[in-house]
């Protein structure tokens, strides 16, 4: 039996292109966006330099010194004895979390290490001075 011979057509099939490359341009345009608007939150602080930096990853309590010497934690205005409390609580059983102090570089030394004595005092085994890489 002879079966006839069919034409073969020379064009090939293609996958549609045009709503993948929609996909991948929205989702740059979104990753794009979303990295521009990550803003480190609290107090405006300027942070001292050093060398020697490495990045936090843990959790962490972070308590900030203004230039003028006002002590914030949690983005309000406290007073050392309250700092203690508060230090106290958000530590419970854990000593082992991080207290961060995030002082201005104009602010007095003697206002830095009362904090930091605070800190110690309220059970703190890890206190961090924050600065910036120079």
């Amino acid at each position: 039996m002879l079966f006839p011979k069919r034409e073969r057509s020379y064009y090939q099939l293609q996958a549609p292109l045009t709503s993948l490359i929609d996909i991948v341009f929205l989702l740059l345009i979104y990753f794009l966006l979303t990295t521009n608007f990550m803003v480190d939150e609290g107090i405006q602080v300027k942070l001292p330099q050093a060398n020697a930096t490495s990045p936090q990853a843990n959790k962490e309590i972070t308590i900030y010194v203004d230039s003028t010497g006002k002590v914030f934690m949690d983005n309000r205005a406290v007073s050392l004895n309250a700092l203690f409390t508060k230090i106290k609580e958000k530590l419970g059983e854990g000593t082992h979390v991080p207290v961060v102090i995030k002082a201005d570089k104009s602010v007095m030394l003697n206002k830095a290490v009362r904090v930091m004595d605070v800190a110690k005092a309220a059970g703190a085994d890890r206190l961090v001075l924050a600065t910036e890489k120079e």
